[in-house]
């Protein structure tokens, strides 16, 4: 468990100090937050700094940090150092800028950032590509808590569409519909405790049984540094692509933005927006050492991990804690995904109502502009589940869009350093390291150009190189 453990003090060490720096660059200050001088009572709500941070991590921490690090583990162990590496100065970071720059901006959405440093052109590529992945968030977290829910919980069937299924999706559907409408501090505020301590139980049952069961974890020096894939399957971008939700997220800088709203006070921005993408790290730490586990015991092999991610779950929990916890333990997994699949249909509804400057405060347009969405979202759920590969297209394009919006941002972010005269290369090398990893990964990918990986690579590069000179002259211009 070395290697493990090293990442794990590398994940809180690093997180404390470089949460810190970014801190003091910064300076937060004592003026009147959005939430204070525009207070509406929906969007813009004072909230305390505890049911702020709760919130952040339940927004942010979806199915991502516990389906990513599963099949990402497959790597190796390389992945309980890259983990917490890249939560750490790009994640976290990225998290804790998004939000800090939205709250020094009215509380501005991602999408109005993105204009106001990057200029329309990128404005309106950007505002495709965060409206896309939004509904495939919808879509993705209706999905799998609702299969979760009715395998695990239910013991009943998920290999197609049936009664249960539907009635188990009609309820999250009507709960995301209500998160969506009502304001922010009266569901969300209200039930986000009760989630949360749900999550915080599951999370740290499966940490201490790590221990308790003395799962085996092989270490980095007996797999060489980037180990082999049994499916034989490239560490970059995969890996990257896979974990995503674990170590850079773009969906997470929505989130931020929609929290900067109801802060009140900027010296709440670290523990609120970097600390919890850091509690994110630890559970994708946590499920990724879970996976590796059970594969030592017997209890799954890499083609579970790979291709029943959602079955390993299950497995892990309830050879852990037993019955009753496990069961605590897979509904705090649920927790996870339902309470980012709300508030990615919320903002999405805020984002698109700034776009199409429609007034959200008449409850008639508020409710058209959700039912709209909600329509777009059933029809990706219906393929998804009526396709026989509808979900792995749907996750792939998912965790692909995630990443690219995490690039807008870190541009976004690059461009607002610059401008204040900041060590904008905190923003620009992860911006570029993604940027590679995204490029890479689509002109290989069946779902993009299909070429071969070495002409991928090249591209990438190409397009890398071209993205930081560009930028940088554009910032400084």
């Amino acid at each position: 468990m070395i290697t493990f453990i090293v990442g794990l003090a590398i994940l809180i060490v690093g997180g404390a100090f470089y949460g810190r720096f970014c801190e003091k660059l910064l300076a937060p200050k004592n003026t009147a937050t959005p939430a204070l001088r525009f207070k509406n009572g929906i969007d813009f709500v004072p909230m305390g700094k505890w049911k702020n941070s709760l919130i952040e991590l339940l927004n942010i921490a979806g199915t991502g940090p516990v389906l990513g690090p599963i099949q990402g583990i497959l790597f190796g162990p390389i992945a309980f150092l890259t983990i917490p590496i890249g939560c750490v100065i790009g994640g976290a970071f990225h998290d804790y800028m998004s939000g800090m720059i939205a709250l020094r901006n009215n509380g501005d959405q991602m999408p109005a950032l993105v204009r106001r440093y990057l200029g329309k052109t990128v404005y309106n590529v950007y505002h495709i590509f965060i409206c896309l992945l939004m509904l495939l968030v919808g879509g993705v977290f209706i999905y799998t808590p609702g299969d979760l829910f009715v395998a695990q919980i239910l013991g009943g069937s998920v290999s197609e569409l049936n009664g249960q299924i539907l009635l188990i999706y009609a309820v999250i559907f009507a709960y995301y519909f209500l998160a969506t409408l009502l304001p922010i501090d009266k569901i969300i505020g209200k039930i986000y405790p009760i989630f949360g301590a749900i999550l915080l139980i599951s999370a740290i049952g499966i940490f201490f049984g790590l221990f308790i069961n003395s799962y085996p974890l092989v270490e980095i020096w007996d797999t060489g540094f980037f180990g082999a894939h049994p499916r034989g399957e490239n560490f970059i971008p995969l890996f990257f692509v896979t974990v995503a939700c674990g170590i850079v997220s773009g969906f997470h800088s929505t989130q931020a933005t929609m929290i900067s709203r109801t802060l009140s006070s900027e010296k709440h921005g670290r523990p609120v927006f970097y600390n919890s993408m850091i509690a994110e790290g630890f559970i994708a730490m946590t499920w990724a050492a879970a996976a590796m586990g059970t594969v030592g015991i017997g209890l799954t092999d890499f083609d579970m991990l790979h291709d029943k991610s959602v079955a390993v779950v299950g497995i892990i929990a309830k050879d852990m804690l037993g019955g009753i916890g496990g069961g605590i333990a897979v509904l705090g997994v649920i927790v996870l995904a339902i309470t980012s699949g709300d508030t990615a249909l919320r903002s999405l509804r805020m984002m698109l109502g700034d776009a199409l400057s429609i007034d959200q405060t008449k409850k008639q347009k508020e409710a058209l502009l959700a039912g709209c969405i909600f329509a777009v979202v059933a029809v990706v759920l219906f393929f998804a589940k009526t396709n026989p590969s509808g979900f792995s297209i749907l996750w792939r394009y998912f965790s692909w869009a995630n990443e690219t919006i995490a690039v807008f941002a870190f541009a976004m972010i690059t461009v607002y350093m610059i401008k204040n005269r900041l060590p904008y290369l905190m923003a620009l090398i992860p911006g570029m390291f993604y940027m590679y990893i995204i490029s890479s990964y689509i002109l290989n990918a069946k779902i993009g150009a299909g070429l071969s990986w070495s002409i991928s690579y090249i591209g990438a590069a190409i397009c890398t190189i071209i993205f930081a000179l560009a930028l940088v002259k554009y910032g400084k211009r």
